[in-house]
């Protein structure tokens, strides 16, 4: 077993049994900024699998977003059945928000991927992997400037997780209305 599978292992070990170590990271971690840029991967197996290198252009940064079901707006005045209703689910899951989030947030850079790190009762926390588009590392590396090349991925879902929720990742015999989107598909069925 190599050692990336170790190192695997101990991370969701830590995360079943709700180790002190991550408990402890948690509580750090919801003290700091929402999105906090990282010197190194938590879980170096899991960023490695997902495409980083540790090389400059490289960036890393943790992204905290908040659980639960989004919060409208209260009618006041009158009665508006089409409005009811005040808790609604995202159509996007937290972690393409959180890519989302880091891509504001780190205007020069593009997303190459994001993974899960811890939650609380209150967090989801997303470490993502971001690419500098105009460091020559990065350009002159094959695989990272076929993805620095699409511009703003996480805010068109072109990221792995914004694939699955567009309803993309299947391919072959059924699929043919998924394409753009599992949405357009279904305005398309309408006509």
């Amino acid at each position: 077993m190599n050692a990336y599978k170790h190192i695997n292992r101990s991370f969701q070990q830590d995360y079943a049994t709700r180790s002190t170590l991550l408990k402890q990271r948690i509580a750090a971690w919801r003290a700091q900024s929402p999105v906090e840029r990282v010197e190194k991967p938590t879980n170096v197996a899991r960023a490695r699998e997902l495409g980083y290198k540790a090389k400059q252009g490289v960036v890393i940064a943790r992204v905290r977003v908040d659980r639960g079901l989004s919060k409208r707006r209260k009618i006041e005045a009158g009665r508006k059945p089409s409005k009811e209703g005040r808790f609604y689910a995202f159509r996007k899951p937290l972690q393409a928000r959180a890519e989302e989030r880091a891509a504001n947030r780190f205007a020069n850079c593009e997303v190459l991927n994001s993974y899960f790190v811890g939650e609380d009762g209150n967090y989801k926390f997303f470490e993502v992997i971001l690419l500098d588009r105009t460091h020559p590392a990065i350009v002159n590396d094959s695989a990272y400037a076929r993805v620095i090349s699409h511009r703003g991925r996480a805010t068109r879902g072109l990221t792995s997780v914004g694939k699955k929720f567009r309803g993309i990742v299947n391919k072959g015999f059924g699929t043919s209305r998924n394409r753009p989107s599992v949405a357009q598909g279904m305005s398309r069925r309408d006509n």
